[in-house]
């Protein structure tokens, strides 16, 4: 699925499920909030921090990388901001930025 595809199906959800968007403010919240609780699956799952005795809740990354994408996307529909081209132009920026800087890099390899 396209980038502008996915922006239309979240506006529309928006239309016709959520009322309305949040804020900017609060889905910029909201986004800080979904990272935090990306981050802190990770952090049990991958890295050194084990999970607490009585939590039973089963962590989803995936369901949890998908709110952030979804409230990523809600801040690119009420700005205007068309993800796909925005995005294909910081890939090609990057692309010649950071190309010889990674092949370069003694840590990578």
């Amino acid at each position: 699925m396209e980038i502008r595809s996915l922006q239309k199906l979240v506006h529309n959800w928006i239309v016709n499920h959520g009322i309305r968007y949040f804020d900017i403010l609060t889905n910029t919240i909201l986004l800080s909030e979904e990272v935090g609780e990306v981050s802190r699956i990770i952090a049990r799952n991958y890295g050194e921090q084990s999970k607490k005795q009585n939590c039973k809740k089963n962590e989803d990354l995936g369901e949890e990388l998908s709110d952030v994408l979804f409230i990523i996307i809600c801040l690119a529909n009420q700005t205007g901001i068309n993800l796909e081209k925005s995005f294909h132009r910081k890939l090609e920026k990057k692309k010649i930025r950071d190309h010889t800087r990674h092949h370069k890099n003694q840590k990578l390899k």
